[in-house]
C-alpha cells in the first residue's frame, strides 16, 4: 500500500504548533527545485527563507504538494509557490524550534552542457597515476 508523504502534514502541524507559541514561522526553501517561484533577489546560495506568519503573508495555503502565499517584498506584491518537496526547514525564528528535514528530496546538481562525458566507475582496486 502506497502512502501519502508525511512532510506536508509535519509542515501544517509545526506551522500551527509556532503560531500557537507565538513564535514566528520561517520556512528554509531550497530554489533549485523545479516550480519555486520566489523573489530573486533574496535568495541566497540556492537557499531563501520565508516569514510565514499571518502578519506578514496573506492567502497562505498549505497542501500536499504546495505552499502558497501573497506576500510583499521590498514593497511589490508577489504571489509565492514554493513545492513540498523544495522545502527542507520549518522553524520559529525566535528559538530555531521545528523541523529541518533530510535532504532526500534534494535534486542533481545542474549539469554543464558543455562537460566532459564522465568517467566509467571502475570496481577494481584503486591506483594512483602521475598528471604533468
Amino acid at each position: 500500500m502506497s502512502m501519502t508523504s508525511q512532510k506536508p502534514y509535519l509542515i501544517r502541524a509545526i506551522h500551527e504548533w509556532l503560531l500557537d507559541n507565538q513564535c514566528t514561522p520561517y520556512v528554509l526553501v531550497n530554489t533549485r527545485h523545479e516550480g519555486v517561484q520566489v523573489p530573486l533577489d533574496f535568495v541566497k546560495d540556492d537557499r531563501i527563507v520565508l516569514n510565514v506568519a499571518p502578519d506578514a503573508i496573506r492567502d497562505l495555503l498549505i497542501d500536499n504538494e504546495w505552499i502558497s502565499f501573497s506576500a510583499r517584498f521590498g514593497g511589490k506584491a508577489m504571489d509565492v509557490f514554493i513545492p513540498i518537496v523544495s522545502v527542507q526547514a520549518i522553524y520559529g525564528k525566535e528559538n530555531n524550534e521545528g523541523m529541518f528535514f533530510p535532504d532526500d528530496d534534494q535534486p542533481p546538481p545542474p549539469t554543464d552542457d558543455n562537460s566532459e562525458e564522465t568517467a566509467p566507475v571502475s570496481k577494481g582496486r584503486p591506483s594512483l597515476k602521475v598528471v604533468k
